[in-house]
Formats: C-alpha cells, structure tokens, sequence
C-alpha cells in the first residue's frame, strides 16, 4: 500500500508541473505569434500567476483548510483549469484571453500548495522521503518541453507561423483534465482546521511572521528578496519570446535545460549553505542573475549559441541558491510558533508583490526597446536586469550579516 502510495504521488507531482511547463514557458510566444500582443500585455498576462499567488492563501485558508479534503479541491481546480485552458487555445485576441488566464492562475497557483499537502500528509517521514517525489515535478516540466520541441515540433519556425502554440495549451488542458480525474484517487487528506476552530486573516496571509522583520538580517533579506524578483520575471516573460526571435529552434526543450541545472545545484546547495554560509550562498545566487543576463544581452543562435546555453544552465544556481536557499533561511529565523506563516510571507512577497512589480518592469522594459514589429533591441532589455541585479547584491553584501544555518534546516 505504501509503495502504491508514492506511485500515486509521484504521477500527482509529475503531472502538475508537466502542466505548468507545458503552457506557461511558451505563453509569451503564443502572445506576441497568435494574439500580437504587446509586450505589456504580455507582462499583464504573467501577472495573473502573481495574482493567482496572492489570493490562493484564501482559497486554502478558508476553504480547503477547513471544509473539504485536499485532494478533492485539487480535483475541481484542475478540471475547472482544463476547462479556462481550453478557452485559451481559442481566443482571438487579447481582451478576450486575459480573463481566461487571470481565471486559469487564480484556480492553479492554490494547487502548488495542495500537492505538497497531499504529500506531507501521506509520507511518515517528509524530510527524506518528499525530495523523490518532488522531483518527479521538475521531471514533468521537462518532459512537457521535450514534447513540445522534439515530438510534436510546435516551436519550429514553420510550425509558430501556423499558430502551432495553440496545441501546447491543448495539451495542457487535456493533462489537466487527467489529472483532475486521477486526483480523486488520491489518498483521503481531510481539513487539518476544524470547522468550529478560527482562523484569522493573519493566520492565512502570515502576518503573525512580520516580527521577523525586527531582525535587521531578516528585514534586508526580505527586501532583497521582493526586489531580486524584478530580474526573475525577465527570464520568465522573455526568454521563450527571445531565443525564438532570434531563430532558435527547439526553444522550448533546450529551456528546460534549467530545470535540470536545478535539480543538480539542488543535491549541491546544502554544501554550499555549510561552507560559506547563508551570506555567500545567497550572494552567489544573486551573481549568477546578473552573470546569466549579460550572456543573454551578448549571445546569439550562431558561433555564440553557447553563451545561451550557459546562461539558462545557470537556472539551478540563480532559483536554488537565492530563492530555494531563502526558504531555508527563513525556517531557520522561525520559530516553531511561526513557521509555516514565515513561509507564507515569504511566498507572498516574491510570487506575489515582487513578480506582480517584475512582470511590470519587464513589459515597459521591453516595449521601450521595440525596433520594429517583431524585432527587439534584445542587448537593452537583458542589460536592465543586469544592472539591477547587481545593484540589489551590492546593497544585499554591504548590509546583510553572514549567519550559519543549522543543520538540521538542510
């Protein structure tokens, strides 16, 4: 029964982020090839994955927290998200997709939470058992790449031409639907609130942690933290436009080489965290940003190709030095009264406020470095997040204290 649990869990996991990587690393080209939108249009459509984060508390606070079991909320949020994805694919023009995505982020940024949910509840031991099923994630958003570049060559110059990118989000809603189905085979996970038990607003967007912020370290690695999310929205609104503009082929399965970068400086950050401590680990998760976007700025799809591939390898170290790091940081800071409204906090300030104001940067950004239609000074708009990403480790390395993490927060 175990071992068919995890199986279970493992199929969960796979299909979330197959879902995930399956629409959303295309959704700028899809944008700017089927619906001409603009670049600050498209930085409002990456929005919504903001908006989804910043009301998704509520829905797990007060819903599924209390009422029902995880695994049938997860269910009615993936088939209604089947359902938005489908409309997506169809629509014509801006005006009529932004409501559908805005409605799509805000049924699937809760489920993030509820597959881990799901999972902690049925595993006996989280801290060495949910990493493997974890990974099964990153796997599926992999695969989701791979399907889409080198099965069904939806991104291939011919195929963008066509208004291919369409199909993607086919796929998406049909994995959706799947998994919606399968997700009421999951294991009963019932409300972990009772229903007579309260639950105040601070509880659900964790606030109770904004004691934290007394802590000068906390407080500058908060701040750092929202801010660090201007040069993470970049990468996220722009690259799949970018590598196709500029004639890359395959686009979409040569950018999952970053999901694979993080798994590996995943297995390599708890060492990084023991010998140099937080300060230095952080600070190179900073760099890497800035390294990463001076490659973009100076690459190409020709004799500089490899510049490319060296800046989207570096995904493991810019996402797990900095942002998987900090999660640790903050369960560290604390204390057991506080830790899981720490993490909400946290969650709240980069996916929520930070990428909401990132994703809006990267639209006037990129709009301001319009050539002619279809054609960008791509050189000026990846040397914006260099800049302030170095701006942001320079005030982080002058005004952040080196702390050692215990171990056991590794």
């Amino acid at each position: 029964m175990k071992s068919l649990i995890r199986v279970q869990l493992s199929v969960m996991m796979f299909l979330e982020f197959f879902i995930w990587g399956g629409w959303f690393v295309t959704l700028g080209t899809f944008m700017g090839q089927n619906l001409n939108a603009t670049a600050g249009e498209i930085g409002a459509a990456f929005s919504t994955q903001s908006w989804g984060a910043i009301i998704a508390p509520f829905i797990i606070g007060l819903i599924a927290d209390r009422y029902f079991n995880a695994e049938r909320i997860l269910a009615v949020l993936h088939l209604i998200g089947a359902f938005l994805m489908y409309q997506m694919a169809y629509s014509e023009d801006f005006t009529e997709f932004y409501p559908y995505v805005l409605g799509y982020m805000i049924a699937f940024m809760p489920t993030l939470a509820l597959v881990n949910s799901v999972s902690f509840r049925q595993l006996k031991d989280p801290a060495k058992e949910f990493s493997f099923i974890r990974v099964f994630g990153t796997i599926g958003w992999i695969i989701a790449g791979l399907v889409i570049s080198y099965v069904f060559f939806w991104d291939t110059t011919e195929a963008l031409a066509a208004g291919a990118l369409k199909n993607t989000f086919l796929m998406t809603a049909i994995a959706s639907a799947v998994l919606g189905i399968f997700s009421f085979t999951l294991p009963k996970t019932p409300p972990v609130v009772a229903k007579g038990e309260k639950v105040g607003l601070r509880d659900i967007l964790g606030l109770d942690a904004l004691s934290l912020l007394k802590d000068r370290n906390f407080l500058v690695f908060f701040a750092s933290s929202i801010m660090i999310c201007i040069p993470l929205a970049f990468y996220y609104q722009n690259l799949s436009p970018f590598l196709t503009e500029i004639g890359m082929e395959g686009s979409t399965a040569k950018a999952a080489i970053g999901q694979v970068s993080e798994v590996l400086f995943m297995l390599l950050l708890p060492l990084f965290f023991k010998k140099f401590g937080v300060k230095y680990t952080l600070l190179l998760g900073m760099a890497a940003w800035a390294v990463r976007y001076l490659l973009f700025a100076y690459g190409n799809a020709d004799e500089l190709v490899f510049m490319l591939f060296i800046g989207i390898a570096l995904h493991g170290v810019c996402y797990d030095f900095f942002f998987v790091s900090g999660q640790i940081y903050t369960d560290s800071k604390a204390g057991e009264k506080f830790k899981s409204s720490a993490q909400g906090l946290i969650t709240l300030a980069t996916y929520g406020v930070g990428m909401l104001i990132g994703f809006f940067v990267a639209g006037k950004v990129t709009d301001s470095n319009l050539i002619s239609e279809g054609v960008h000074d791509w050189n000026g708009i990846w040397t914006f997040p260099v800049l302030f990403a170095v701006a942001v480790m320079v005030l982080f390395a002058i005004f952040f204290k080196n702390e050692k993490v215990e171990e056991k927060h590794l």
